[in-house]
């Protein structure tokens, strides 16, 4: 019997990266978007944070993640990480043959749709805002829209520490978010995968007719819609799609340091910690096991 090639491809998981644990957001939506998915995730916390390294060094961590992943046999790879998204997808892209996606534009382009007086927010990391990356890609798709950026570098911090629905969130949120409250824009854009953990917070600062877009929600849309046009979606399991939980053992997580704290932080972002961890290099092979 000849096997049917397209179909074993189809069932193969998707594969996401990030520098360290904020993509853990962006594989939740993903998993709420597509729960038929299987998915491997490689978490760079040995080497993170990319934000202050240089292009170079981001392209060859981002292409070695890359090429780790799909070592590992996958269907697809999503960049979670918003500094390898604004920098090194077209590295990316010459050096892995799959579809490729990252968070930035599927941001940019879920605010312009959302947007109805034209003024959109993005927050993010200082090294993704200084990049121009999200006010590119909206100028991108309507040049007619205004954008103002502030960076919040210590939302990071605050949801990995658990401290998301603290006074002190509070009281930060009010300081970095007075410019972006004062310009009046209708959307804002949770440019870093970490700040959708802090999203009641937000809210509240920004005020309820504001409109967040987390950016890990509209890259899982438009993941959903490229496996429809490409015919990649995985065949329904007589398992219901209701039964699949995060972090189960059908999804595999990897980590290059830190697994621990790693396991600590996803029950964190999750609700749970992943049932199968492991502890890889990916620089030099394609794979050393550590742990």
């Amino acid at each position: 019997m000849i096997p049917n090639l397209q179909n074993d491809f189809r069932n193969l998981p998707i594969g996401i990266f990030d520098s360290g644990v904020g993509g853990l957001t962006v594989y939740r939506a993903l998993h709420e978007r597509l729960p038929d998915e299987r998915f491997v995730y490689l978490g760079d916390t040995a080497r993170v944070p990319y934000g202050t390294k240089s292009l170079a060094t981001v392209e060859r961590y981002a292409i070695e993640n890359s090429r780790f992943l799909a070592g590992h046999g996958i269907k697809m790879l999503v960049v979670a990480c918003n500094t390898a998204s604004a920098l090194a997808l077209p590295a990316i892209r010459a050096a892995v043959d799959l579809d490729v996606v990252g968070v930035i534009g599927p941001g940019a382009r879920a605010a312009v749709k959302t947007t109805k007086e034209k003024r959109i927010g993005v927050i993010a990391t200082e090294a993704t805002v200084s990049s121009g990356a999200y006010a590119q890609a909206i100028a991108k798709v309507d040049e007619s829209v205004g954008v103002i950026e502030r960076a919040c570098p210590l939302f990071v911090s605050l949801a990995e520490e658990g401290w998301a629905d603290s006074d002190e969130a509070r009281s930060i949120a009010e300081k970095y978010l007075k410019d972006i409250a004062a310009a009046n824009v209708d959307t804002l854009v949770l440019g870093c995968t970490h700040y959708p953990i802090l999203k009641r917070v937000i809210q509240e600062t920004v005020g309820e007719d504001v409109q967040l877009i987390d950016s890990g929600e509209a890259t899982a849309e438009e993941v959903a819609a490229l496996l429809k046009e490409k015919n990649l979606a995985r065949e329904s399991s007589s398992q219901s799609a209701n039964a699949r939980q995060l972090c189960d053992d059908l999804d595999h997580f990897y980590v290059t340091d830190a697994a621990a704290r790693f396991a600590r932080v996803a029950e964190r972002f999750l609700g749970s910690s992943p049932k199968v961890l492991e502890a890889v290099e990916v620089w030099g092979q394609d794979e050393l096991r550590t742990s």
